[in-house]
C-alpha cells in the first residue's frame, strides 16, 4: 500500500497549505483592520436558519431570525476578544477542542480527492483478509448445569457422551438440563459464538469436526456436548458486493495518512526545546 497515497498526498499538502495560510491570515496576532470586521453573508444567515429549522421543525420568523443574527454577532465579538486576550491558552478543554478541530480539518483534506475505481480495486486486493467473510458453523448442543449438578456436571456429560456416540443419536435435546437460550445455532461466526458462550468455548467449537457428538466443552454457563452440523469456510466476496465497505476503509486510511502527514508538516515548523527541569522530571 506504499504507492496508494503517493500522488493524493501531494494534493492534500497543497490544499492543506492553502487552508493553513487562510488560518494564519485570520489569526488575531496579524493586527489587520479586517480583524475588526464581522461580515454577515447570505451563507451565514442560511446556516442560522437551517440550524433553527433542524431544532424546531420550522423556519424562524423574522423576529426570531433577527435574534439569531444578533446572537451570532455577540458570540463572534466575544470570541474574537477572548482570542485577542489569549484566554484560550490556559484552558485545557478549549486547547483540546481546537486541536481536535485541526485534526478534523486534516482528515477532511484526506477525502478531497475522489478515489478512482482502480485505486479501490488495488486497495481491495491488498487488504483482502479484512473483507473476507469469516468461517461459520452450525451446531446443536446438550447442556449440563453446574447449579443443578455441582462438580459432577462434567462427569455426567462424559457418561451421556458415551451413550450418544455408541447409539449414534442425533437428537439429544432431552438428555441434559434446561438451557435458557437455544439448543441449536445456525451459521455462527467465531465472534458470535464468543459473545454467546465465551472465547474458550468458541475456540474449541471451531476446532471440532463436522458430525458426531464431542465434548464436554466448557463455557461460562457450564458444560456442553456439541455436535457440529455444518461448517462454512471463509470466503472472499466479489469486489462489487463490498464496494461500499472498501470505500469506507479506503477513506479511513486516507484520512489517517493525511492526518499524520499534516501533523508532521506542522510540527516541522516548530522548534521543540526542553528546559533542564523538564528533562530531569522524567
Amino acid at each position: 500500500m506504499t504507492n496508494l497515497f503517493k500522488e493524493p498526498l501531494v494534493h492534500f499538502l497543497v490544499v492543506g497549505a492553502l487552508l493553513f495560510g487562510v488560518y494564519s491570515w485570520m489569526n488575531p496576532g496579524a493586527g489587520t483592520a479586517d480583524d475588526r470586521v464581522i461580515e454577515i453573508t447570505p451563507g451565514t444567515v442560511q446556516r442560522l436558519q437551517d440550524a433553527w429549522a433542524r431544532q424546531w421543525r420550522r423556519p424562524p420568523t423574522q423576529q426570531e431570525l433577527d435574534g439569531l443574527i444578533e446572537d451570532h454577532i455577540r458570540e463572534e465579538v466575544l470570541y474574537r476578544e477572548a482570542i485577542a486576550l489569549g484566554l484560550e491558552r490556559d484552558d485545557t478543554i478549549i486547547r483540546r477542542r481546537l486541536a481536535q478541530k485541526m485534526e478534523f480539518l486534516s482528515e477532511d483534506i484526506g477525502t478531497l480527492v475522489e478515489p478512482s475505481d482502480v485505486e479501490l480495486r488495488e486497495f481491495f486486493a491488498e487488504r483482502q483478509a479484512d473483507f473476507a467473510e469469516p468461517a461459520r458453523v452450525s451446531f446443536t448442543h446438550v447442556y449440563f448445569s453446574p447449579d443443578q449438578r455441582g462438580p459432577r456436571g462434567a462427569t455426567d456429560a462424559e457418561l451421556v457422551l458415551a451413550e450418544l456416540q455408541a447409539a449414534d443419536i442425533t437428537d439429544a435435546s432431552e438428555r441434559g438440563d434446561r438451557f435458557l437460550m437455544q439448543l441449536r445455532y445456525d451459521a455462527l461466526t467465531e465472534r458470535d459464538a464468543a459473545q454467546l458462550f465465551g472465547s474458550n468455548f468458541a475456540e474449541r467449537l471451531f476446532a471440532l469436526p463436522v458430525g458426531g457428538w464431542q465434548g464436554p466443552v466448557e463455557s461460562g454457563f457450564g458444560w456442553h456436548l456439541v455436535r457440529v452440523t455444518e461448517r462454512v469456510a471463509p470466503r472472499m466476496p466479489d469486489f462489487e458486493v463490498v464496494r461500499d465497505e472498501v470505500r469506507r476503509e479506503f477513506d479511513y486510511e486516507r484520512q489517517r495518512e493525511a492526518r499524520a502527514a499534516t501533523y508532521e508538516a506542522l510540527r516541522a515548523r516548530y522548534e521543540i526545546v526542553f528546559s533542564d527541569d523538564a528533562e530531569n522530571a522524567g
